[in-house]
Formats: C-alpha cells, sequence, structure tokens
C-alpha cells in the first residue's frame, strides 16, 4: 500500500508521498505530517453519497434498505479537509457527524460490472458526511443545504492505494470518545457494487468521490467539539467544529427549523423513514458503550 496527499508545501499545493512520520513531495523535500497544512487529497468534479447502508443504521431508523441504493449529491464547495474547522452556521444547532469511508476513481468509469470496479479505484480515503438537519424541512427531498452547506466534507487524511475495504473497523469520536463504531462486513452494499452502480448512467472520471454510508448513533456535535474518523489502514480524519461569524440571511429563502422531523433525525429517530414523530431515548445513547 502507498498513501498520497495533499499539502501546501512553501504556499503551493503539492502532492505528496507518506514516508513514515514525513511527508515527501516530488523534489525532495520533506515535512513532518504534525507540521503539515492538509489540502483535499483528491479534486473531484463530482461527489455522491449513499443513503443508508450499513445494518446497524438501518435498524436505528426501524426501516428496511430499499431493493438498491439511493444517492445524494453534495457540491464540490462542501470540500474540506484534515486538521480544518466544520463550519456551523449561526442561528443553527443541528450539525451531525457521519463518519464514512470514501472512494477515489482512479480512471475514467462507465458501464462497468461490479467485478470490474476495483480496476477503476485508485484507492479510498476517510470523509465525514456532516448534516445540517436545521434545514430538512426545506431540503429532505436534494439534501442540499442539509449535506451541500461550505465545509461538510472534510476527507484525508490521505488516499491510500491497494487497501482491501472488507473486514474493516470504523468509528468517530467526538472529544475522544467512541460515538460510532462498526464493521465495513456490515455493509449491505460494497466499494464494488457502489461504483458498479452510479458507473450504469453516469461517468466517474478521475479524483471523482462516493461516500460508503455511515454506521448508527449520527448525533449533534458543538462548536469547540473534537471529532474524529478512524479506519483500519487509513488512519484518522480530525476536524474541529466552530461556529460562522455570521448568521443565516432572514431577508430571502428558507429559515433554520427545529420541527419534530429535524430533532427526530438528528438524534435519531425515524421519521425520515416512517413518520413517528416522537424518537426513542434508547435510539441516542451518548455513547457506543452504552448500547
Amino acid at each position: 500500500m502507498a498513501e498520497f496527499r495533499r499539502i501546501l508545501l512553501d504556499g503551493y499545493p503539492t502532492q505528496v508521498t507518506r514516508d513514515g512520520e514525513h511527508l515527501v513531495a516530488g523534489d525532495g523535500r520533506r515535512v513532518a505530517i504534525a507540521d503539515a497544512v492538509h489540502l483535499p487529497p483528491v479534486e473531484p468534479t463530482k461527489i455522491i453519497a449513499v443513503h443508508l447502508n450499513y445494518d446497524s443504521r438501518t435498524k436505528e431508523f426501524m426501516t428496511k434498505l430499499p431493493a438498491a441504493p439511493t444517492y445524494f449529491q453534495k457540491p464540490v464547495t462542501a470540500m474540506n479537509s484534515h486538521n480544518a474547522a466544520v463550519v456551523r452556521p449561526q442561528g443553527c444547532k443541528w450539525l451531525n457527524y457521519e463518519g464514512e469511508i470514501v472512494i477515489v476513481i482512479g480512471k475514467t468509469c462507465r458501464n462497468i460490472s461490479p467485478a470490474e470496479a476495483g480496476e477503476y479505484i485508485a484507492g479510498y480515503t476517510i470523509g465525514n458526511d456532516y448534516g445540517l438537519h436545521d434545514f430538512r424541512d426545506t431540503d429532505a427531498g436534494s439534501m442540499l443545504r442539509v449535506k451541500g452547506s461550505d465545509t461538510l466534507a472534510p476527507i484525508g487524511p490521505g488516499v491510500v492505494t491497494d487497501w482491501d475495504f472488507r473486514n474493516k473497523t470504523i468509528r468517530t469520536l467526538v472529544n475522544g470518545v467512541v460515538k460510532q463504531e462498526d464493521n465495513t462486513d456490515n455493509m449491505e452494499w460494497d466499494m464494488h457494487y457502489l461504483v458498479a452502480d452510479i458507473a450504469r448512467t453516469i461517468t466517474l472520471v478521475p479524483g471523482d468521490i462516493l461516500f460508503s454510508g455511515t454506521p448508527a448513533f449520527s448525533r449533534p456535535v458543538q462548536p469547540g467539539d473534537i471529532v474524529e474518523v478512524e479506519v483500519e489502514g487509513l488512519g484518522k480524519l480530525t476536524n474541529h467544529i466552530v461556529e460562522g461569524p455570521t448568521a443565516i440571511r432572514t431577508d430571502v429563502g428558507a429559515q433554520p427549523t427545529e420541527s419534530e422531523e429535524v430533532v427526530s433525525t438528528a438524534l435519531g429517530g425515524d421519521w425520515e423513514f416512517r413518520g413517528i414523530r416522537t424518537p426513542s431515548k434508547d435510539l441516542y445513547p451518548s455513547t457506543v458503550e452504552e448500547k
């Protein structure tokens, strides 16, 4: 396996290779990982994300998976990086983490079988598919502002090649406490299936990324929180939550809401899938250990 990252090196975006605790540029310059200013490791033309995939998440919402995956798209302006701030706009309060594994496309991909998909994958990285549920009442169909607001798609720190996605642990920690933990073997649709499914009708090009789904126990975070997503063999993606410097404008557009649907979805209820208004307290323990 090899790991590639993108950093600002003397102010210039540079692809580097990981060598232990250092990053090495093509011209031989070295920088300690601890001192590096990270950029998103790829520059996609498309960010595609699957809705439900992990069995634990499906059970949490007390629903059944559809016969095939469903997806939404995040704008590329939502891209963010390792060690960067994730912004919760003023006037919003329901910003949820969703730790995920991200597939990185390596070559142009269209109309392939799942058995062929591995040949088109450059590698894998870690992502956090943040959701700003304050806009769920207006954007539940498109997920545009819920999942596509600025900074809500951090990925990194690097892209790892030749990584086997099978039987790998994924966990999300908030301020050092485990909140999500699962295994990739508990995904309904694996990485190859997702790539082949999308590529039936949408051409994927090098650098495009697919978020592959999150386990149960996505919950709100607050300004000042440190959120880490760890994936076995891929490393750790770290971000911190900040409050935006300005409030959501009130002279245009739908405003943030705090309806039963918003609260239920943010706290792990099943409104989105069944219309049940009150989430059970059993569905949102503060840590995985409290399950």
